[in-house]
């Protein structure tokens, strides 16, 4: 059994911290994405893995490399425009050959991986196995209707009538049958391959489409507040660790991991948090579900239920709340007089202020 990892897709939604960086890279506790989508695949006994690359491409494979150090051994399929999940499949014929697969998208989260999920598609090998969840908005996905028995009898993109509120999420098992149903199809009113066309196709063909439902945590971390929400997930199972240094005159107060060469003075850290290497914290507060990555500055400021991406600043600032702040940034104070903000933005930011 083979993985293929979708990770073409340009993350309009993230911008602008995916103007200069993949999606699948910005980190949820200090570790990118992807690598938890690649650890899941290795933790469910699966070692060859497609891995779909647009535009990106070169800071995908910086970051992963040949796949060694997850277990795994990866193989990367260009993409030249993001036509859709089917072309996805469509693309990477060669590489699937006649292996069953899973299908994961890379900027997806699912607690607890999916090794039971795989196990049971070995056993039983259904056609497809599709992962849904119920979610309050089902317009904004693909959604499964069920007959009385629980059985798929239809799967409907984007619906403006959603006949039933169960997403189809970014996890599919296959066996080669889905080849067929992908050159079956034709592209949606979206100029894409839809995945959900080619699962109806498998069950208007009467072949064996079955479903898991997800009782447990799950996100597409296509937009800031659902990274927040993965990033308090995960951060809610983290242990404490200090290879930092903390002086005498600072508090760390719950599951607080500071990571090796992080220097914490005069400060009070309410955990979960995570601290990375590089990063000084100097008489400041980090609050409880922060990430702050590798070489940045916490000076006289407070932070909490954020994420800050590597060698950013953050000085005399009170108080940050809720926010994805990007690489190489710096958030400082206004001058008091003449009392006014002072913005430099990239494309598609966005900012709210106190007044």
């Amino acid at each position: 059994m083979k993985a293929l990892v979708l990770s073409g897709g340009s993350g309009t939604r993230l911008r602008p911290i995916t103007h200069t960086s993949p999606k699948q890279l910005v980190p949820v506790a200090n570790k990118p994405v992807l690598f938890y989508v690649l650890e899941d695949i290795a933790r469910a006994g699966i070692t060859e893995v497609g891995i779909i690359v647009g535009e990106t491409a070169s800071e995908i494979q910086e970051a992963v490399g040949d796949g060694s150090k997850f277990g795994l051994q990866v193989t990367y399929l260009p993409q030249d425009k993001p036509l859709g999940l089917a072309h996805a499949v469509l693309i990477a014929r060669e590489y699937l050959g006649d292996d069953d697969f899973v299908m994961y998208l890379g900027d997806n989260f699912v607690v607890g991986g999916i090794t039971g999920l795989v196990d049971a598609f070995r056993a039983d090998r259904p056609d497809a196995q599709i992962l849904m969840t119920r979610v309050p908005d089902p317009s904004a996905f693909g959604i499964a209707e069920l007959d009385g028995d629980g059985r798929v009898v239809g799967v409907e993109e984007k619906p403006t009538q959603p006949k039933s509120d169960m997403a189809v999420i970014g996890v599919y098992l296959f066996t080669p049958a889905v080849h067929e149903a992908v050159r079956a199809i034709q592209p949606s009113w979206r100029g894409e391959l839809e995945i959900t066309h080619a699962i109806q196709w498998l069950i208007d063909n009467r072949c064996d489409v079955r479903s898991t439902v997800i009782h447990g945590y799950w996100k597409d971390t296509g937009n800031v507040m659902d990274m927040l929400e993965v990033n308090r997930s995960v951060l809610e199972g983290i242990e404490p660790c200090t290879e930092g240094h903390v002086d005498a005159g600072s508090e760390v107060v719950g599951r607080v991991r500071i990571e090796a060469g992080a220097r914490v003075r005069n400060s009070r850290l309410v955990g979960p948090a995570v601290i990375g290497s590089g990063t000084v914290i100097s008489d400041s507060y980090v609050g409880p579900y922060t990430s702050i990555s590798e070489n940045c500055r916490i000076e006289g400021s407070e932070i909490e239920f954020s994420i800050v991406l590597r060698d950013s600043r953050l000085e005399g600032v009170h108080r940050v709340r809720g926010s994805l702040i990007g690489r190489s940034v710096s958030v400082t104070p206004a001058p008091r007089l003449p009392s006014s903000n002072r913005l430099v933005l990239g494309d598609h930011s966005e900012v709210q202020i106190s007044s």
